[in-house]
């Protein structure tokens, strides 16, 4: 058989051409297509003033000229008025910060070609770029004084070539040397093969010029805190001697700006990391945990003075993966986040353990898939903003006083305000391996008729320690608005249910979480309006894996997509580009010391029993699922001559869908290869009248 393959061009405008199924009552009714995806705008990183009346947020748009995402600064006052521009153009602005006194925001704009600093002062509108860096800064915060900013950066390590060559003769044309690695991790998904670099933390003065390294040696600092008295800052980093074989094993640190002495305030075995000091200075609370080497460990809150003695545990009654802490003005203790059944909190805690619960649904930076994320800022006042999403838009902006939660921002109400979406319904079920609740989400096709039957995808979520949520979902909106009901759920192993939820993978995935995703099919069919005879599965990274893994131990799904997947744990452990980490912690053990532990969880090993069509999709540089997992499966499929695609994405990493062509490009092959081995109603009526 040949392999099927079809231009994007040719499926662009089937999708846009085709009417879905759920759509013929009303042919000229609104509903998601493709290519409203590059109409799609959402909010990220929101700052609020110090004195509440203001946010400051990143306003994210997709460029289809350029098929790239961009980014500019809008301001908006905390109850929604007068919402307008800070800056314009296709350039990207991005990482805005405030000023302790509100009067400057610090920014890094691509506008002069490079990522660099700039500031605008409020009063006047007058903006400067601080910075002529050699590479991009992050991170970039102000010193509480004002006089200052902080920041990380990559510097480069001095090397000498490993082997002399002999000089070229004058006008010679020889081929570029050769590179030669030495070190353990040696490339990065999204970044390629690594540079000899490391991130270092540095200062500017607030009015511009030379900045000032502050760190060094082999070691990454990452996200600078200035003290209250703006003489020292706190970081995080892993400066242990064997760090790249002990990944988790982080610390935080305190840095003197006179004498750039850093010393460690913490020395557990486990990572600690986002410090957030109070505004006295006296108190700096933190999460980490001790590390046990298992798959899953959830992130605890901690606090501890100032000089790193007196370390505690806070809202250790909560049973959930905790980040991004900062105190209450008043000192009276933190707020933070965690992801809790499907949706993201904030929560504030007490210094005495009180948990009180503030606000939900956060996320919708990733508009893709309906996964957990969002952030908020505090003000002096308590006012808190952050990025909140529903299964009807992306981020927006949210604003909570202590009397009112508003949100304050209109994006994308002209676009999806015409829509007919897939309307979102939670589903609890019983797992058939041993009775444990499983939750999960139905999104329906525009104009769903009970009465009908329709396909269905299962969609399973990657990580695998991660979440699905009722959140916003660019490809899962578009496979409903084809006339699918999709069905997305969170097996054992996903995040916001505990840690002993999270931890029934450890050591055994792919496992009973098959069964979790089956009971929860067999809970859908059970409704009566999806056709059994019309199932198909996909997932991405691990669901990729799941779905390679389901079509070897079932064949009830008439076709599947497995994008990214790993095939062969053995081969993946040895060619990931986090391979120091996942051999460790996955496993307990390298792979040539049990290999049979490795084959008995790789979906190769099962590869014997498919018969579903199965297409593989991964991107040419991905360096987390390399391509030589999918290309394992196909060239097995092959060889036993089952129906099966390898789709190469060029130019992708292991997130194949950061470009917005390349998320419809994931969706049209998906639904192509569904549609080729789907049993339409009209076909059957057809085949029923000759008869």
């Amino acid at each position: 058989m040949k392999m099927y393959a079809i231009g994007i061009l040719g499926i662009l405008c089937f999708l846009l051409q085709t009417p879905s199924k759920a759509g013929d009552e009303n042919p000229g009714d609104e509903i998601f297509r493709p290519l409203d995806v590059f109409r799609l705008e959402y909010a990220s990183d929101p700052q609020i003033s110090p004195d509440g009346k203001q946010v400051v947020y990143v306003r994210n748009f997709l460029d289809i000229m350029k098929d790239k995402r961009r980014s500019n600064l809008w301001i908006v006052n905390s109850d929604g008025t007068d919402p307008r521009p800070l800056t314009s153009g296709t350039q990207n602005d991005f990482s805005p910060r405030w000023s302790a006194n509100g009067k400057k925001l610090l920014y890094i704009s691509s506008s002069s070609g490079t990522p660099q600093i700039h500031c605008r002062w409020m009063d006047s509108g007058q903006t400067a770029k601080l910075t002529n860096l050699t590479s991009a800064p992050a991170n970039a915060v102000w010193s509480p004084d004002g006089e200052w900013i902080a920041f990380a950066m990559t510097v480069p390590e001095k090397s000498e070539a490993f082997a002399e060559m002999p000089e070229k003769p004058e006008g010679a044309e020889w081929s570029a040397p050769p590179k030669v690695i030495q070190k353990l991790l040696y490339r990065a998904d999204g970044e390629g093969y690594l540079k000899d670099e490391h991130m270092q933390l540095f200062s500017v003065s607030a009015e511009g010029g030379a900045a000032r390294q502050l760190t060094s040696g082999p070691y990454d600092h990452v996200a600078p805190v200035w003290t209250p008295d703006s003489k020292a800052f706190l970081c995080s980093a892993n400066r242990h001697p064997d760090g790249d074989y002990d990944p988790l094993n982080s610390e935080i640190y305190e840095l003197t700006l006179a004498d750039r002495k850093i010393r460690a305030l913490t020395d557990r075995k486990g990572p600690d990391s986002q410090p957030a000091i109070s505004a006295d200075g006296k108190q700096i609370a933190y999460i980490g945990f001790d590390d046990e080497h298992k798959g899953y460990q959830s992130h605890h809150l901690y606090i501890m003075n100032r000089d790193g003695t007196g370390s505690k545990l806070l809202a250790g009654k909560l049973d959930r993966d905790i980040h991004s802490p900062l105190w209450r003005k008043d000192g009276s203790g933190v707020y933070f986040l965690y992801e809790d059944h499907g949706t993201t909190r904030i929560d504030f805690v007490s210094i005495d353990g009180k948990i009180e619960s503030l606000a939900a649904d956060l996320g919708g930076e990733d508009f893709g898939r309906p996964y957990s994320g969002g952030s908020f800022t505090l003000s002096d006042n308590g006012t808190l903003a952050f990025t909140t999403t529903r299964p009807a838009f992306p981020a927006q902006l949210g604003v909570l006083t202590p009397t009112a939660k508003r949100i304050v921002t209109r994006l994308n109400e002209n676009l999806l305000g015409h829509k007919t979406l897939g309307q979102v319904e939670r589903i609890q079920y019983k797992s058939s391996h041993d009775n444990r609740e499983i939750e999960g989400w139905i999104v329906k096709p525009p104009h769903f008729d009970a009465k009908k039957k329709y396909p269905l995808i299962l969609e399973i979520h990657g990580g695998p320690y991660a979440n699905y949520g009722e959140r916003f979902s660019a490809e899962i909106q578009l496979y409903a608005a084809a006339g699918y009901v999709v069905l997305y759920t969170n097996p054992r192993g996903s995040t916001g249910y505990g840690e002993e939820f999270a931890q029934q993978i450890n050591g055994k995935y792919p496992g009973n979480d098959y069964d979790d995703l089956m009971s929860g099919v067999d809970a859908l069919l059970a409704k009566g309006y999806v056709d059994k005879d019309n199932l198909f599965v996909t997932g991405g990274s691990g669901g990729g894996a799941l779905t390679a893994w389901i079509v070897g131990k079932s064949k009830r799904f008439k076709a599947a997509v497995a994008s990214k997947p790993v095939i062969n744990w053995y081969s993946f452990v040895l060619t990931a580009d986090e391979y120091s980490f996942f051999g460790p912690y996955w496993f307990g053990t390298h792979p040539w010391e049990k290999p049979e532990e490795y084959l008995k969880r790789s979906p190769i090993s099962l590869v014997g029993n498919v018969t579903t069509p199965t297409m593989l999709m991964t991107g040419e540089v991905d360096f987390r699922t390399p391509m030589s997992e999918s290309e394992q499966f196909y060239q097995a499929l092959r060889l036993r001559k089952i129906d099966t695609a390898l789709v190469r994405i060029p130019g992708a990493s292991h997130n194949i869908g950061a470009r917005p062509s390349q998320m419809i490009a994931k969706v049209a092959h998906t639904l192509k290869w569904f549609e080729k081995y789907r049993n339409l109603p009209e076909a059957a009526e057809k085949k029923d009248a000759k008869k």
